[in-house]
């Protein structure tokens, strides 16, 4: 068998590697030592401010200027993450920030006097935590592990990368949050099994369901709801005081912006102690008058049993997407500080009739599992577990020199993909199967990987042969694509390893110029799709002028069919695709008469001298 190579992934770091939860509301780092992960510095909440000296902050310090300076300051910036204008209009609605006129493709907000990207904003955020963690460690950190959500696209996650670079860090792996929360409980030393991932932070609620297969882990399904967390707790326990405080004061205190922070303060001081204890106070001291009022763990509860209940319905519709039932679930794992309210384990455990994990630190679960990846790159885990993603679409040619992608650029590994094929030519016998790699329409333009044949597959006439392919990329990053006839059962296989020689840089100028010349690309492939049709119709036009029906044919009906294919072969080498199509359909509509005409001679020969 043959082996050929293709590069997964970079050199093995020498450096200490972090791992960071880049969070909607707040984010931490973490690193893996010998007893296990632990986090390097206090939470810190994603927040970006301006001071009026330009210098720009971010973390604690940032949030306190939500009050004082809303304008030169910016949060929930994760949401905009690798987005376009048309995708976050809802998003804008909710918040203060301006955007930058003429940035439809490429979001740019206004941050105080300058204007910045949302991969430049999450990048202070991390800058903040590589600080913090070089401050913990008294070293230099330049690698991290970071966590996306399971649902993020292409586009996100490279925001996400994009970001890790702009603060001075090598992004060595993007991991979906739900998995690193199923690591950090160590669930991956179970050989099988099936985790839902409960994930209901300050911002956001998700839902993910993985199988964990041999040590890896596969997203089955995800849901949840971008606009529901632990804030709309808040929301509510706020606007009943906001209604108690203007009945006694007799005052609108709504939009002063200093008494809602302090407000907000007290409410989620209550709210944080009703997870401990049975009765809690909300209380709030402003411009020499006092606010108090009693909330009991039974009327927390029934308030917020609406909000908690929109959480349970995500996870029913994620069930159902990953054709599941309730008892196929063998674990839950619990993440985000509003988990730590008896309710929402109560529900939860309701729900899939199981206890869910609740051991660790819902706020650090993430980061925890990001640090426990970041061992297991850096060699201080001993396992086998490697989570990554193709850098560059593969696929196979076919006719015209095209590229047809079975797998994708940054799809997760292990990943596969079947598509099936047919033959050109009639009574081939041997099919080529040329594997490729890159962004690029045309072969020319990518790398060539392997050439393997398909040989001594039954001759049958052409496009009756059906050929499966199919691409299967296991955890180890090798890639195996097999060849099989279906009709005849004959099978071909190739194995291409790792290391194929392609750079960081290599990959990144292939996917920029596969960005650059798109346009063009595509109109080459049209034409080239146009001219393979071509190829099929005039082949088939010839095969059927030698068939005795094209003889019966009237004078003017076969003039005007070699005229039809006169003009094909004129414009046959255009680089006009729609020119090439008008001529295709100028045939099609002067070859239907013989076509009737052939179908008319084939059913009076099946029905010579039988009698009705």
């Amino acid at each position: 068998m043959s082996t050929f190579q293709i590069d997964f992934g970079g050199d093995q770091p020498a450096s200490k590697i972090v791992g960071i939860d880049l969070g909607t509301t707040n984010s931490l780092v973490a690193v893996m030592d010998l007893t296990g992960p632990r986090i390097l510095s206090g939470i810190v909440p994603s927040v970006v401010s301006v001071t009026e000296t330009g210098e720009i902050i971010a973390g604690a310090e940032a949030r306190q200027r939500l009050v004082t300076n809303p304008d030169s300051t910016v949060y929930s910036v994760k949401r905009l993450m690798g987005r376009g204008l048309g995708d976050v209009l809802d998003e804008l609605k909710l918040f203060p920030f301006r955007l930058e006129p003429g940035s439809d493709m490429v979001l740019r907000l206004r941050l105080g006097e300058r204007i910045v990207t949302p991969p430049e904003v999450s990048a202070h955020i991390l800058r903040k935590l590589k600080q913090d963690a070089e401050a913990a460690l008294g070293e230099p950190v330049t690698q991290a592990v970071i966590t996306v959500p399971a649902y993020f696209n292409d586009a996100q996650r490279q925001a996400t990368k994009d970001a890790g670079r702009i603060a001075g860090l090598e992004v060595l792996r993007l991991v979906n949050e739900p998995t690193a929360a199923a690591l950090a409980y160590g669930l991956d030393k179970r050989n099988e099994g099936v985790i839902a991932v409960y994930d209901f932070g300050g911002g956001t609620f998700d839902i993910s369901i993985l199988r964990l297969h041999d040590g890896i882990f596969e997203v089955l399904a995800t849901n949840g709801d971008t606009h529901l967390g632990g804030d709309d707790i808040d929301n509510l326990l706020i606007q009943i005081a906001l209604e108690d405080i203007q009945s006694e004061w007799g005052t609108d205190i709504s939009t002063d912006t200093t008494a809602v922070q302090l407000l907000r303060r007290a409410v989620i001081r209550a709210k944080e102690d009703l997870s401990f204890v049975p009765v809690s106070v909300v209380d709030l001291e402003y411009n020499g008058k006092r606010y108090q009022r009693e909330i009991n763990v039974a009327l927390f509860d029934s308030l917020i049993q609406p909000i908690i209940e929109r959480t349970l319905a995500p996870c029913r519709a994620c069930l159902k997407d990953a054709d599941l039932a309730v008892d196929a679930i063998d674990e839950v794992v619990m993440v985000g500080g509003s988990t730590r309210i008896p309710l929402v384990r109560a529900e939860v455990e309701k729900l899939f009739r199981r206890r869910p994990h609740t051991e660790l630190n819902p706020d650090e679960v993430v980061a925890l599992g990001a640090a426990v990846q970041a061992g297991i790159l850096g060699g201080e885990v001993e396992d086998t577990l490697l989570l990554d993603v193709t850098p560059l679409s593969l696929g196979i040619e076919t006719m015209g020199g095209l590229v047809s992608k079975l797998i994708h650029r940054n799809s997760t590994i292990p990943a596969s993909a079947t598509e099936s094929f047919t033959t050109a030519v009639d009574g081939q016998k041997n099919v080529l199967i040329h594997v490729v790699q890159g962004e690029r329409e045309l072969v020319k333009d990518c790398r060539s990987l392997a050439r393997f044949d398909l040989k001594d597959i039954p001759p049958q006439p052409a496009g009756m042969a059906k050929i499966e392919i199919r691409f299967l990329i296991d955890a180890n990053g090798i890639l195996n694509v097999t060849a099989h006839d279906l009709r005849g059962g004959k099978e071909q296989s190739v194995e291409v390893k790792p290391s194929y020689g392609l750079t960081d840089d290599q990959v990144e100028a292939m996917i920029l110029e596969s960005f650059n010349k798109a346009e063009a690309d595509f109109k080459e492939r049209q034409v080239r799709e146009a001219r393979v049709e071509a190829d099929s119709i005039l082949a088939a036009t010839e095969k059927a002028r030698q068939n005795v029906a094209y003889r019966e044919l009237a004078d003017d009906a076969r003039a005007s069919i070699d005229r039809a294919i006169n003009e094909l072969l004129v414009v046959y080498h255009s680089d006009d695709h729609h020119l090439i199509r008008a001529k295709l359909e100028q045939l099609d509509e002067a070859t239907r008469p013989l076509a009737e005409n052939i179908m008319n001679t084939a059913v009076r020969g099946v029905l010579k001298g039988t009698q009705l």
